[in-house]
C-alpha cells in the first residue's frame, strides 16, 4: 500500500492563511473556502443541495435585471482572512469581471445564498452571514431542506446596526422587490 504524500499546504502558515493562497496553493479541492484564515473542504453535495442551487441560480438568471448577473459558487473576499464561497451570488454587472475572475469583492455583490448542508449548518446559519453583513453585502438568503422542498429565510442588512435583519420566511413562493424583482415558484424543485 502506497501512503500519498502529505501536502504542504494542509499545514497553515503562522497567522492563517489569507485570501491570495486560494489562487496560489497547488491542486487545491474544488469550492475550497476560507474562513477566518482556516482552509475549509466541502463534502460531497447531496442531491437537495444541487438541485436548490440549480434552481436558484436558473430563476435569479431569468428575473435579474442588465444591471445585476447571477455566479455559482464563486468566491467573494471580504477580507484578508475571509474569503468563502456562496452557492449563488448576484452581481453588479459592471463589476462581473472576465473569464480569468477567481473571485469578487464585497462590494460587487448585491446577494449572498446559502443553501445549508448537513457538514456546513453553523457555518451556513452564523459565521457566513456574520462576515457578510460585517463586509456590507446588503441582501443574504438561507436556504433549508424541509421535506425535500427549499424554505427561504431572507435578511437585509440593517445600516444602523451592521447586522441583518429577518425580513420574512419563504415556503412555497419567494417574491420579493429586492435587490430586485423576484418572483420564483419554490415547488418548482418537485420537477427538476
Amino acid at each position: 500500500m502506497t501512503v500519498e504524500p502529505f501536502p504542504q499546504w494542509l499545514r497553515p502558515p503562522p497567522g492563517g492563511f489569507v485570501a491570495e493562497d486560494l489562487d496560489r496553493l497547488p491542486d487545491l479541492p474544488p469550492n475550497t473556502e476560507l474562513i477566518d484564515g482556516s482552509l475549509v473542504f466541502v463534502s460531497p453535495q447531496a442531491q437537495f443541495h444541487a438541485l436548490a442551487v440549480s434552481m436558484f441560480e436558473t430563476a435569479l438568471r431569468r428575473l435579474a435585471p442588465t444591471t445585476a448577473r447571477i455566479r455559482r459558487e464563486m468566491t467573494v473576499t471580504l477580507d484578508r482572512n475571509q474569503r468563502p464561497e456562496p452557492d449563488v451570488i448576484a452581481v453588479r454587472a459592471e463589476r462581473a469581471g472576465g473569464p480569468e475572475l477567481t473571485t469578487y469583492v464585497a462590494d460587487d455583490v448585491l446577494l449572498a445564498v446559502e443553501v445549508v448542508s448537513p457538514e456546513s449548518r453553523s457555518r451556513d446559519r452564523e459565521r457566513k452571514p456574520q462576515l457578510y453583513a460585517k463586509a456590507g453585502i446588503s441582501h443574504f438568503w438561507r436556504v433549508e431542506n424541509v421535506d425535500g422542498r427549499p424554505v427561504v429565510y431572507v435578511y437585509e442588512l440593517d445600516p444602523a446596526s451592521g447586522v441583518y435583519a429577518l425580513t420574512g420566511i419563504h415556503h412555497d413562493r419567494l417574491k420579493l422587490t429586492v435587490p430586485f424583482e423576484i418572483d420564483i415558484d419554490l415547488t418548482e424543485i418537485d420537477r427538476l
